[in-house]
């Protein structure tokens, strides 16, 4: 143990005392989603904004790692990773154990010239879990190519020639126990127990190959990790080969025992991969003459509302963008319209008010602009028509005209002009799905791969008929429970896997909504149908939020049915129907972090809240995590006692380059139980109010003249 400890402390001290200049070469992904060697950490960071994905596969062990450097300094990620086990006589493998963790790390101290970069970390930190660590490590860069990593860990990093705690006695730590669910915070063992040196190095010999060493602390005790890990050595090696930017192979050797490989792509959210500006130049502003600027009204003989509706109507058309109403007077034009077409509700705005230079009589000198969705008004802007003409081509034009702009609550339909749509009021599409859900109360999953077909009818402007039809392609049956480990809860989530699984074409969603402006401020949402895959009902919303506020408030209430099993019409299979509902209260803190806090009513009839925090990025892609809990026991909340997850959502522009408002998402969750499980029931109201407001307006901005 003193000859490896001697290794790890000449390695940290050529650390502390090389001069190079901080972090020239390229981080590489390690086996945890984040920047690291294979098994062992590093101190430096990614990019602010950079995301990882990343697969890694051995004998026996496949992971999904998804990671994100959340701010400058802090870094998170999740990771699933599916594991063989034996079966009763231990000699064979019997089935596969799918296993979640997350972990954070937070650098303490930027690289510097003779300083290293040192970061604090924790892995599968939210359960006492097989690979729950606690670490600190420096990573200091010498030259350009070469960079030297040492640390210490606790855990499962703590187990090969570990020692003494060197932060005091904690406490024995406990070996990891299989039959302990997930969903307990064992905070008791956070640098707790023995600790131990690891240390490695890694060599970017060119732009495309690097080479990797490490001595691992991690021991992978056969109690823990059999048969999945066979250690035989505690050096681990690896060849790293970049094809393209954003793209890392690594084929390791590890633990002189075993071969695995590995594939990770890497984006930016603040850097779009797909080619900007594939959508059409904006028509450019038409400037008035001065005699036009100065007169104060317009001949109607000569230019007819009814032509400016057609006008405005046709243009608005070649942009994707559909006018709803008008309203047009000697001095200001008021249009109302909905955006169907750019992911920014400025951009449609810079759009439409370009669209209005074109049309509107020379007298108008105030343009009003009013977002519509599902038939409500969601703000108004009002831009002086003389600041768009003066302003259009000069230097910081976006923050200019955003700083003469005046936001309010949309007015109301007094003296607005409705205009008919050409647009159909059907539309339907297919698209892919993949879907992981639960198998029972002890923590069983089936993946399901199909495709679903949505469509939507828009019977007037507020009422919306929607549903979607899924046919499942592939799917990982598997057999009813025997038992019921938490029968003093009803089983609304649990048995989810058992939806649909007759692989025929189902029913997921088949509901009416209505969607309204009572009064001020305030927005509405009543739903009524088969709201979701399990559940049928009648849901409503009531959202109080202010155009220029940082706050929101909301409360819904649902009354549902479980619906049967074969995802038909009917709700007699569980015979169990639940008042359920929340209030919830929605901040924007700024540069792009929002938080959620939502109590009251789950779906079994428990009480508590959840806890969101997401950090959404200018170009769209948001990460968002959250953790919920409620008045349910720990035994019988199903397989922990909180539920917590992390949600990736990438805008198809971001990919493409061109516009759209649709997206891609996926939630990496622990295993779920009964316990905090919330309906699912699409267009809760402050998502899709939120964009075409004050806060998610400026952060966009920039896209005002684009």
């Amino acid at each position: 143990m003193l000859r490896k400890a001697f290794l790890a402390t000449t390695a940290l001290t050529a650390v502390i005392g090389h001069q190079a200049n901080a972090q020239d070469v390229d981080l590489s992904y390690g086996f945890f989603g984040m920047p690291g060697l294979i098994d062992m950490p590093i101190a430096q960071s990614a990019d602010e904004g950079e995301i990882a994905g990343s697969l890694i596969a051995k004998d026996g062990m496949f992971r999904l790692n998804f990671g994100a450097q959340l701010t400058d300094r802090l870094s998170g990620s999740a990771s699933y990773t599916l594991t063989d086990i034996y079966d009763a006589t231990g000699t064979g493998i019997e089935t596969s154990e799918l296993e979640r963790s997350f972990s954070l790390q937070y650098r303490l101290v930027n690289e510097s010239t003779y300083v290293p970069a040192i970061a604090i970390g924790m892995r599968d930190f939210l359960n006492p879990g097989r690979f729950q660590s606690e670490y600190v490590v420096a990573t200091k860069s010498i030259g350009d190519s070469l960079t030297v990593t040492a640390g210490l860990g606790w855990g499962a990093m703590g187990t090969h020639d570990g020692f003494d705690n060197p932060i005091g006695s904690r406490g024995d730590r406990p070996e990891f126990d299989e039959n302990t669910p997930e969903g307990q915070l064992a905070t008791d063992q956070w640098f707790s127990g023995d600790a131990a040196l690891f240390g490695g190095a890694s060599y970017q010999i060119n732009d495309k190959w690097g080479m990797m060493a490490e001595y691992s602390s991690i021991a992978y005790p056969q109690q823990a990790f059999a048969p999945v890990f066979d250690v035989e050595s505690p050096y681990n090696f690896g060849v790293t080969y970049r094809p393209l930017d954003g793209v890392q192979v690594s084929l390791v050797s590890l633990y002189g025992a075993d071969v695995a490989l590995s594939g990770t792509f890497v984006l930016n959210a603040n850097n779009r991969p797909g080619m900007g500006g594939i959508e059409s130049a904006p028509a450019p502003v038409k400037v008035r003459s001065e005699n036009m600027r100065a007169a104060r009204t317009w001949d109607r003989e000569a230019v007819s509302e009814a032509g400016l509706r057609s006008a405005m109507q046709a243009l608005l058309e070649i942009e994707g963008l559909e006018l709803t109403g008008l309203e047009v007077t000697d001095r200001t034009a008021r249009v109302r319209y909905v955006n169907g077409q750019y992911r920014s509700q400025a951009q449609a705005m810079g759009r439409v008010a370009r669209m209005m230079t074109q049309v509107m009589p020379g007298s108008v000198e105030t343009f009003i602009l009013e977002p519509e969705v599902n038939g409500i008004p969601l703000s108004s802007t009002s831009l002086a028509r003389s600041d768009l003409e003066r302003l259009e081509n000069r230097a910081g034009a976006s923050d200019a005209i955003l700083a003469r702009a005046q936001f309010s609550d949309a007015s109301g339909d007094a003296g607005l002009m409705p205009v008919a749509s050409d647009a159909s009021a059907f539309s339907w599409g297919i698209s892919p799905y993949f879907a992981v859900t639960s198998l029972g109360s002890e923590g069983d999953r089936s993946a399901d791969i199909g495709l679903k077909l949505n469509a939507r009818y828009q019977i007037t402007p507020q009422i919306l008929l929607s549903g979607a039809i899924v046919q499942s392609l592939l799917k990982d049956d598997s057999e009813d429970p025997v038992t019921d480990t938490t029968p003093d809860l009803h089983n609304v989530r649990t048995d989810g896997g058992f939806y649909g699984d007759d692989g025929v074409p189902v029913m997921e969603s088949l509901m009416l909504t209505h969607y309204g402006r009572p009064a001020e401020n305030l927005y509405s949402r009543v739903s009524g149908g088969y709201l979701e895959r399990m559940y049928g009902g009648v849901s409503a919303e009531l959202l109080w939020k202010p155009v220029e506020s940082d706050f929101g408030f909301g409360a819904e209430v649902n009354y549902v049915s479980q619906r049967d099993t074969d995802m038909g019409f009917g709700f007699d299979e569980y015979d169990y129907d639940i008042v359920t509902g929340h209030v919830s209260a929605y901040y924007d803190i700024g540069d792009g972090y929002h938080a959620q806090l939502d109590l009251g009513r789950y779906l079994a009839g428990d009480w508590g809240g959840k806890v969101t925090l997401a950090r959404e990025y200018a170009n769209g892609v948001t990460v968002s995590a959250y953790v919920s809990q409620t008045d349910v026991s720990y035994e019988d909340y199903g397989d922990g006692s909180y539920n917590k997850g992390v949600r990736i959502s990438i805008p198809q522009d971001f990919l493409t380059g061109r516009p759209s408002r649709k997206d891609y998402g996926a939630t990496l969750r622990t295993r779920s139980g009964d316990g905090g499980a919330m309906l699912n029931v699409d267009g809760r109201l402050y998502e899709v109010v939120r964009d075409a407001h004050t806060n998610d307006l400026s952060d966009s901005w920039g896209r005002f003249w684009r």
